[in-house]
């Protein structure tokens, strides 16, 4: 059996490290497609080796460009490397560009594709994001979602539930994976100093040691709805300028110093004492960053997956996010770039143990970090059970009725399904003030609940 995967970025590098290890483990054949969108160093083979990952088969070296230009020639490269490797599965991950492209390439061909971490729903279409998860769930085949409810957002859409597996999240298992690979790296010097910018920029001289720092609260800000908005930058730096409490770390991006600049915004967050301006670290030295914090303050999606894996509270600088389980959860809170807000949350954080204790001991809704070996594991079980060719129907297609039962039976799921011909999309509760919506499970029973259904006409 031959596993496609296509990758693009850091974060797609890291969530299929899981998976990666466990094709290897269990003897497959791997072709690792990188499409090198953005080279550099921590996009490089290097990286790869950091992680203890093998480097690219391939690397098709778009490099940046226009969304549609980029893409068209991923497609491209992606496509005859398909054909010349006569792969029997291909695996994205995420909502990238990448994504995108190897998920429409795939499907041009005829090929299965699973989405990693497939589902999953910001419901704000100004993201391009956004778009790129809905067409590749589109295109899919297996459909990995990492939790219950993003496994509810493709029923709603019409996605068969036989296609769709609740693996768990791969971000647990890099988290525990690679935090054992950074420790490992600070085993003999357990500081890591970090490069700490100043207003003159003369950031050579001076050297951060994260160990002489308490009360750490780890900064990420990148999202074009923060970082090109002057009022909520400013409100952002006057909420930090209010946290003395606090050594802030702010790994700042390039892109993220030169607004700040353009806005005049530069030297009034550069001369606060409590926050620490430090250039863009590598990977391994970030989580080892995140693991020491006491608070993190993020735009960022997988941040919010990272910070609940770790035990560590989270305020989310957005007014929407596509991770709403660690919500309900209980260990984020979005603050959008509300001043007043952030302060109330940051505060609470810390200066009331239960609160803090509350958002600690959250329960993670993304599994316990094996996501990697259930995918793989379903994978293989539908290649011995030939069901990952893709042809063209044999038989005329059965007609269907949609309807809505209403169930008082004590009968489950598949039971269900095969005494009436038919496949569930999506199960309702209204019981005892209950009111919920259900991923149909073959083992859930149904008594009670109400059920969208496909009847299938003879």
């Amino acid at each position: 059996m031959k596993v496609a995967i296509v990758l693009g970025t850091r974060p797609e590098i890291i969530k299929m490290a899981s998976i990666i290890d466990e094709i290897k483990l269990k003897g497959l054949n791997l072709v690792l497609i990188h499409t090198g969108q953005h080279y550099d160093y921590e996009m490089s083979d290097q990286f790869f080796l950091d992680l203890e990952l093998p480097a690219p088969d391939y690397n098709i070296g778009v490099g940046s460009g226009m969304h549609g230009e980029q893409t068209a020639l991923m497609i491209e490269g992606i496509e005859e490397i398909l054909i010349n490797e006569k792969v029997d599965i291909l695996l994205v991950q995420g909502d990238t560009n990448a994504v995108l492209a190897g998920a429409l390439a795939a499907s041009k061909l005829h090929l299965p594709v699973g989405h990693v971490e497939a589902g999953l729903r910001s419901f704000d279409e100004t993201m391009p994001e956004e778009i790129n998860r809905k067409i590749a769930d589109v295109c899919s085949r297996f459909y990995f979602v990492p939790t219950e409810q993003s496994a509810i957002n493709l029923s709603l859409e019409g996605i068969n539930r036989n296609n769709i597996f609740i693996t768990g999240n791969t971000i647990v298992d890099a988290c525990f994976r690679n935090l054992k690979i950074a420790k490992k790296k600070f085993t003999n010097n357990s500081s890591i100093k970090l490069v700490k910018i100043n207003e003159s920029n003369d950031n050579k001289d001076f050297l951060l040691n994260l160990n002489e720092l308490d009360n750490v609260l780890t900064l990420t800000l990148h999202r074009a709805e923060n970082v090109d908005n002057k009022d909520r930058l400013n409100n952002i730096i006057e909420a930090l300028a209010e946290l003395n409490d606090l050594n802030i770390i702010f790994p700042i991006h390039p892109r993220t110093k030169k607004t700040l600049e353009n806005f005049g915004l530069f030297s009034k967050l550069a001369n606060l004492k409590n926050v620490h301006l430090i250039e863009p670290v590598g990977y391994l030295d970030f989580l080892f960053i995140l693991s020491k914090s006491l608070l993190i303050l993020t735009d960022s999606g997988g941040i919010q997956e990272e910070a609940i894996t770790l035990d560590i509270p989270v305020l989310t600088l957005r007014y929407n996010t596509e991770r709403p389980e660690t919500i309900a959860a209980g260990g984020n809170i979005l603050v959008g770039s509300n001043k007043e807000k952030i302060l109330e949350k940051a505060n609470s954080i810390l200066n009331d143990e239960n609160f803090l204790n509350q958002m600690k001991n959250a329960i993670n809704p993304y599994g316990t970090g094996d996501s990697g070996e259930k995918i793989v594991d379903i994978i293989l079980n539908s290649y011995k059970n030939n069901e990952l060719k893709i042809e063209a129907p044999d038989d005329i297609m059965n007609s269907f009725s949609t309807e809505i039962i209403a169930i008082d039976e004590d009968i489950t799921v598949f039971d269900f399904e095969k005494k009436n011909n038919g496949n569930i999309r999506i199960v309702y509760t209204n019981y005892n003030d209950n009111n919920s919506i259900e991923f149909p499970l073959d083992d859930l029973n149904l008594k009670n609940k109400f059920v969208v259904f496909d009847r299938y006409k003879n």
